[in-house]
């Protein structure tokens, strides 16, 4: 079991018994989650006794689900997930993969019609426990504080990371218990040690009774640390032993012969599970906390099994221990080295690294051989892995490392069949990815998926027509309600208006978000309009509203993108912001220009646009008397309108703001970057004649102006059209006597804009520059080149030397 508490049976704390059996005739099987041996020992021993009742660890309100646990067309891996119905939303997971214990135990229930249950706290006492155990973690340590008079106050965002810190500090002295056991046994980890000492011992009843024995050891080999380093969570083991030993009682009492009654638990409670020990009372039954929870089943996938993604239940190689399962299920153990081998060489087969028969036979030979060394008669993982990077790999891990993962842990993901116990929303999800045939990109494996929104004219009926339409619909939906199945990337052609390029990806994480939203609605659309609505409600500002107007748009929910464009309206009137203005005015503009793609009417949106437009217009100049810091934002917010009154020119007054650019470009009291920009896109449309660029470069290059004025408005000429700004011979020669009439220190100060400009020229603009400068200084081309291609001379690097450790003073 596994929850936002990370939580696992094989590492939980309770109490110890005394005596090694239980003095009832019912029978525990203690297991280890996800242990392939377990299960199978489990099967044989449910033939051997013949239950008439199989109880499981696990939350005891899912009992409902067991039955569709087993049903035709689920496919493990599967989860149950339990959530609370409020927010904050509060998760508890219990992952089942084929070779569960717990899962076997219900198919074998199921194929025999024998009644089946879980016994463990209800998820919705669990999860109210889990908040209390933080809570009193977190005033422990608030008291131990103020006893110490260490500090007057300790911050709730210090005390939470230091309860975090102190569980991390008992969890690493836990994990160093069983990696001491492994180091005694001689194994390099205690996964290891478990899968030579447990996984592989097939004799009859010897699982069972090792690991009753097993845990009860441990158990109290680790009771005083347990109890010292955290009493909360050795409480909350004890209440849910307690708990479990009332269900057991009342399936007893309900008429089951106790010798046909099955316990299924993680090992670490096999020993607790005995009615010597207190039952639970009615009072103590009735006081157990309580917060309101749904639940609902899940596909589940190897990667989250692994201790890769976190889930640490003695399961590092999922798709390993498929194999070894299927092994078990043949009867012959024997034959997992040679199937896990083939497994290895066939991915590398798909990479196109190839690797003999002869090959995969030595390897065989060295993981029989690494085994019998240890006293095995099989090879471990652990074995197999050194075996394939010696004789596959040739020594390197490198070399077959992704074939080694693949073979190890898989991609494969479990699947659910309609019908089973699901959320509508998740109901409502599936339903959309089937309909837009996006069902085979439900992979763990990263896909992109290339979308053209345009209407495909090869197909016959409208669906097919608009299928990547409605596919970058649904795909918006999901990403504005955050859940990671789809990313969309950027489109770097400017004429790809109609393409979308996703990257889809399908997690548990992104399933468990699927359930979340079902708090915001049934539907993918219904959850998906309510957030739109509580962003919208919150909108102060015409930057945000613009966006949800597209987002709207996206997300093809037009109700709700007459309402933002509503909003955007009333905060217009007011709206003073340049750069605010500049970006809403650009998410209008994409909207009118390609709303036909999309199918939307966009009409009443050109006014709006017209109003955020002249007020830009009218605002540049007080925009750019501004600071070199907020200057970047600002150009850029000029270079968006720009676009937006090229774009739509017999819409905006393209005329207006012209003049205002003109205006700009010949201010000297506003920010010299911005002045320079304003007259590179002046020069750019040809709306500067010969004459007057030169007039304009002489007078800002002139020795009587400030340095880093000159500089930076050279700099922001730069930052437009550079093929305007290089087919301008006399603007260079204008600069070149400018760099010339400077004294030396201007000339270091001019340098800093100077290199900051040219820094962001691509490596053939540079060459450019340079061969025309080597026609104003009388160097021909080759000259030019060889000049720029020599080294160094000590010279020179001394110079840039000196330049780098030139004071800037209050640059």
């Amino acid at each position: 079991m596994s929850s936002e508490s990370n939580m696992s049976a094989d590492h939980t704390i309770g109490r110890t018994p005394t005596g090694s059996e239980q003095n009832e005739d019912f029978h525990v099987f203690g297991i280890r989650h996800l242990s392939p041996a377990g299960a199978h020992h489990l099967l044989s021993f449910l033939d051997t006794i013949q239950p008439t009742a199989i109880l499981v660890e696990g939350p005891s309100d899912a009992s409902g689900v067991i039955a569709q646990l087993t049903s035709r067309g689920v496919v493990p891996p599967i989860a149950i997930l339990a959530y609370t119905d409020q927010l904050p939303i509060r998760t508890l997971l219990y992952p089942l993969a084929e070779y569960s214990p717990e899962y076997q135990a219900f198919v074998w229930a199921n194929r025999h019609g024998v009644h089946t249950e879980f016994i463990d706290l209800p998820s919705e006492t669990a999860l109210a426990l889990h908040e209390q155990r933080r809570a009193w973690r977190t005033n422990s340590l608030l008291a131990e504080d103020e006893q110490e008079d260490q500090q007057d106050e300790l911050e709730a965002g210090q005390s939470a990371a230091a309860v975090e810190n102190g569980l991390q500090a008992y969890l690493r002295k836990q994990n160093e218990r069983y990696e001491h056991i492994a180091e005694l046994a001689g194994e390099p980890s205690y996964d290891a040690y478990w899968e030579r000492h447990f996984e592989h011992n097939l004799q009859k009843d010897a699982y069972r009774h090792a690991v009753y024995e097993f845990s009860a050891q441990m158990r109290e080999l680790s009771e005083l640390d347990e109890r010292e380093h955290d009493a909360a969570e050795t409480a909350y083991n004890e209440i849910r032993e307690a708990y479990m030993r009332r269900r057991i009682q009342e399936v007893l009492q309900a008429g089951h012969a106790p010798n046909k009654v099955v316990v299924v638990t993680g090992a670490h409670h096999a020993s607790a599970l005995d009615l010597r020990f207190p039952v639970m009372t009615d009072k103590q039954h009735a006081s157990l906390p309580k917060v309101p929870t749904k639940l609902t089943l899940m596909p589940y996938s190897f990667y989250k099994l692994s201790t890769h993604s976190g889930y640490g239940a003695g399961n590092q190689a999922p798709a390993y221990f498929t194999l070894f399962w299927e092994c078990l299920q043949k009867g012959d153990l024997s034959q997992l080295p040679s199937l896990y081998f083939s497994h290895v060489a066939a991915r590398l087969r798909e990479q196109g690294n190839f690797r003999s028969t002869a090959a995969l036979i030595e390897a065989v030979r060295l993981a029989e051989a690494l085994a019998s060394l240890q006293g095995g008669s099989q090879p471990t993982w652990q074995d197999l892995r050194d075996a394939a990077v010696v004789c596959l790999g040739y020594g390197e891990l490198s070399t077959i490392a992704d074939a080694l993962a693949r073979t190890d842990v898989g991609t494969a993901i479990g699947s659910l069949p309609e019908g089973v116990s699901q959320t509508p929303i998740q109901d409502d999800m599936n339903r959309e990815l089937k309909r837009l045939k996006l069902e085979k990109y439900k992979s763990t494996v990263a896909v992109t998926l290339q979308l053209d929104l345009r209407e495909n004219r090869r197909v016959q009926s409208e669906e097919a027509a608009f299928i990547d339409l409605k596919r970058s619909v649904l795909l918006h939906r999901l990403e504005l309600l955050g859940i990671n199945f789809a990313r969309k990337q950027r489109v770097n052609q400017e004429a790809a208006s109609w393409a979308e390029h996703w990257v889809l990806q399908w997690t548990p994480e992104a399933e468990i978000q699927v359930v979340e939203s079902t708090l915001k609605g049934e539907t993918i659309e219904l959850a998906a309009a309510f957030v739109l609505n509580e962003r919208l409600e919150s909108c102060v500002d015409i930057a945000e509203s613009s966006k949800l107007i597209r987002l709207a748009c996206d997300c093809g929910i037009p109700k709700l993108m007459e309402q933002a464009r509503n909003t955007l309206q009333e905060l217009a009137v007011d709206a003073g912001n340049f750069n605010q203005i500049a970006s809403s005015a650009y998410d209008l503009s994409v909207l009118i220009q390609y709303g036909s793609l999309r199918k939307i009417e966009t009409d009443s949106l050109i006014p709006l646009l017209q109003q955020l437009f002249l007020r830009g217009a009218l605002l540049l100049s007080d925009a750019a008397n501004c600071n070199d810091d907020a200057s970047k934002g600002v150009v850029d917010a000029i270079q968006t309108l720009h676009g937006v009154a090229q774009e739509h020119f017999e819409i905006v007054d393209d005329g207006l703001w012209l003049q205002k650019l003109h205006e700009l470009s010949s201010r000297d009291d506003r920010n010299a970057k911005c002045s320079g920009f304003a007259f590179a896109i002046l020069l750019e449309r040809n709306e500067v004649s010969e004459e007057q660029s030169a007039q304009e470069v002489s007078r800002r290059l002139s020795p009587g102006i400030p340095t880093d004025l000159g500089a930076g408005w050279f700099e922001g000429l730069s930052m437009r059209n550079r093929y305007a700004l290089l087919s301008r011979l006399s603007l260079w020669r204008q600069l070149d006597n400018y760099m010339e009439s400077l004294e030396e220190e201007q000339f270091h100060r001019s340098l800093v804009f100077l290199r900051r400009a040219f820094g962001s020229f691509e490596p053939r603009e540079k060459a450019a520059i340079a061969e025309m400068m080597g026609d104003i200084w009388g160097v021909d081309t080759d000259q030019t080149g060889e000049m720029l291609q020599r080294p160094l001379s000590e010279e020179e690097k001394g110079k840039l030397d000196e330049l780098n450790d030139f004071d800037f003073g209050d640059l």
